[in-house]
């Protein structure tokens, strides 16, 4: 996941960058930094993160690497 696959996520799903540190109980400031590129978080929170996106349905997508978007598995 990207910084920029995790703000498309945060937008799809509508929450914000407050309640995506709650739900993974990591800090704001984890997902603020990592959001603006500032740094990557330590693997057990970038883990927590994702998993929040993942049970609310949102798959990543990379193409030989390199992160190009987002989908989302359920229909809405």
């Amino acid at each position: 996941m990207s910084p920029d696959q995790s703000r498309a996520a945060r937008g799809w799903l509508d929450i914000s960058q407050q309640e995506l540190a709650d739900r993974a109980n990591v800090s704001l400031s984890t997902v603020r930094d990592f959001e603006k590129g500032r740094r990557t978080p330590i693997s057990n929170n970038f883990v927590a993160i994702e998993r929040v996106f993942l049970e609310a349905g949102i798959e990543f997508l990379f193409e030989g690497g390199i992160a190009i978007g987002i989908a989302t598995r359920y229909r809405i």
